[in-house]
């Protein structure tokens, strides 16, 4: 009986530890991107996809651009890198979209 309980508590402790890596990470801070001047004259919006990479600490240390409209890029990458999430244990990524 002993044994089963062991073999239900490293299960239910492994469940728990992935299900902590999968949650998304809170966002602290964040800065609007500046919406580019050529973009207002052209009356462009559109979504920018980026895909993020948190430390531990929350800071973001490497933003990659996906998608979107390449006017619209610069700004949004330059705005995301300043955030910040709520810390954590491990690295983690994800997906974010900039809509101007």
């Amino acid at each position: 009986m002993t044994k089963i309980k062991d073999i239900v508590f490293w299960i239910a402790l492994l469940a728990s530890t992935v299900y902590a890596a999968e949650r998304p990470r809170q966002i602290v801070y964040s800065e609007d991107p500046q919406y580019p001047e050529i973009a207002k004259k052209m009356a462009l919006h559109g979504t920018v996809k980026l895909r993020i990479w948190i430390k531990p600490d929350g800071s973001v240390r490497r933003v990659e651009y996906i998608g979107g409209h390449p006017l619209l890029t610069e700004s949004a990458l330059r705005a995301v890198k300043n955030w910040r999430y709520t810390p954590a244990n491990q690295e983690s990524d994800m997906i974010v979209e900039i809509k101007f």
